[in-house]
């Protein structure tokens, strides 16, 4: 498997593995969004944080990213990640190396604090998370309509950097070291990255 990362030109391939939760309750979209839509978010969210595509061969077999989880100032050091496998690519320990090099390179970065999002019952994000170190903050319950029901929300919290006064703004991913970023890759994907 390959790991890159995401441009424009990938909005077609990624939105044809997000086209397969589109009626699902993992995602709480009603509609599949246009491909322009689509590349406007790759665009928007890579423009600062990490946006990962992996493919085995010439497929695309998911896809992750991070973007800002609030949008005042203060909030700037966290961010919260979301991932996206084809579904024969599920079960097979991409989702949590995915996470990890998430994980990693948003420390590079400066964030402080990564956040996910799982509509529950789903058994495999929530353990995904659990095993990752993450801790259940809580529930938002009955927060979105879906697929004929409430559904609840939970969230999840890891701290990845020591708390210091006077933190640094965050680096954009396009200002760190192209070697060190493709390293981090290198120690999950090893050899099939090259």
């Amino acid at each position: 498997m390959k790991i890159r990362f995401a441009d424009k030109s990938d909005s077609l391939a990624l939105l044809g593995i997000y086209a397969q939760y589109i009626d699902t309750t993992i995602t709480f979209e009603y509609e599949l969004p246009t491909e322009e839509e689509f590349a406007r978010r790759i665009s928007s969210f890579s423009s600062v944080y990490p946006y990962l595509v992996c493919e085995e061969g010439e497929r695309v077999a998911g896809y992750a990213y991070a973007h800002r989880m609030q949008e005042r100032a203060a909030y700037q050091w966290n961010a919260e990640l979301s991932i996206y496998l084809d579904r024969e690519f599920t079960s097979k320990g991409l989702g949590e190396k995915l996470h990890c090099i998430l994980i990693d390179i948003l420390r590079m970065q400066g964030v402080h604090n990564v956040y996910g999002g799982v509509t529950i019952p789903n058994e495999k994000s929530e353990g995904l998370h659990q095993k990752l170190g993450f801790t259940r903050l809580g529930a938002y319950h009955n927060t979105g309509y879906k697929c004929g029901r409430w559904l609840d929300v939970v969230w999840y919290e890891k701290n990845i950097a020591p708390y210091e006064e006077n933190p640094l703004p965050i680096k954009s991913i396009k200002e760190l070291p192209e070697n060190e970023v493709q390293y981090v890759i290198d120690k999950y994907f090893g050899n099939g990255n090259q």
